[in-house]
């Protein structure tokens, strides 16, 4: 069953995204993006992949290339797209931002994770 997070878009409608991410998280990427001095055609490609202490990671990087078969996602005019492996895992995930001393930065709340590792970053399914 594929679990859905609901998003409002630029425009106010409801769009049913598998990955969400907060105003928090979606504001600090465009922070980002303006502190390197990105293009328009960059993008936040968001994934997972093999290693750490749970088996999988997440991954966050910007991209200027999106293929075929990434799901390509849009919050508030910010474009984030996923690859359809990693979307099998991170299915229902929300990111989020936080600037809390000690445990700040971005979390990845995601429903598929029997276990996650201290780091936030490593997880199993």
């Amino acid at each position: 069953m594929n679990k859905v997070t609901t998003s409002i878009d630029e425009n106010g409608r409801r769009q049913n995204y598998p990955v969400h991410l907060t105003p928090a998280a979606v504001g600090e990427v465009r922070r980002l993006m303006n502190e390197q001095k990105l293009g328009d055609d960059a993008v936040l490609r968001v994934g997972v992949k093999g290693g750490g202490c749970g088996g999988l990671t997440y991954r966050m990087e910007f991209d200027t290339a999106v293929a075929e078969s990434d799901r390509k996602l849009e919050f508030d005019g910010l474009t984030v797209v996923v690859d359809a492996k990693s979307l099998v895992y991170m299915d229902g995930t929300t990111i989020d931002f936080s600037r809390e001393l000690l445990t700040g930065g971005f979390k990845f709340d995601n429903p598929m994770s029997s276990r996650s590792c201290g780091c936030g970053t490593s997880f199993s399914v």
